[in-house]
């Protein structure tokens, strides 16, 4: 399982960083990084919530309301570990004098928020 959820998490972590660079694209004036790094968060908790519903905690919602409360709880969880990886990201970003280096934090970042992740939302959210 662990194989699994590092595999889950890598997803996550590459759909993060793909629609960051795209929102650079778009956008790279004022408060830039913070809007890449809200798109990139939301993709990824999107991608990471289904795959870890369905494939790491077996969970079947009986109704959408379930599902909706669920994937409250589990935006919820994330509170905490997006501050992690955000904190990273915004760390690198000014401290290194690279454009790159904000991915390098982002990644690190996340690596460590997954881990904290699992167990929260093992233990909060997906109980049952």
């Amino acid at each position: 399982m662990i194989a699994k959820y590092a595999f889950f998490a890598l997803i996550s972590t590459i759909a993060n960083l793909v629609f960051q660079y795209l929102s650079f694209l778009v956008w790279s004036g004022f408060l830039s990084l913070y809007l890449a790094m809200f798109i990139g968060t939301i993709a990824g908790l999107v991608i990471k919530y289904i795959l870890d519903k369905k494939y790491i905690f077996y969970h079947k919602p009986k109704s959408k309301k379930e599902d909706g409360i669920k994937f409250l709880l589990y935006s919820l969880m994330g509170v905490f570990t997006t501050a992690i990886f955000w904190g990273f990201e915004i760390a690198f970003d000014y401290l290194f004098d690279d454009k790159n280096a904000k991915y390098l934090g982002a990644v690190i970042g996340l690596s460590i928020g997954y881990i904290v992740k699992y167990y929260l939302d093992k233990r909060f959210v997906f109980k049952d």
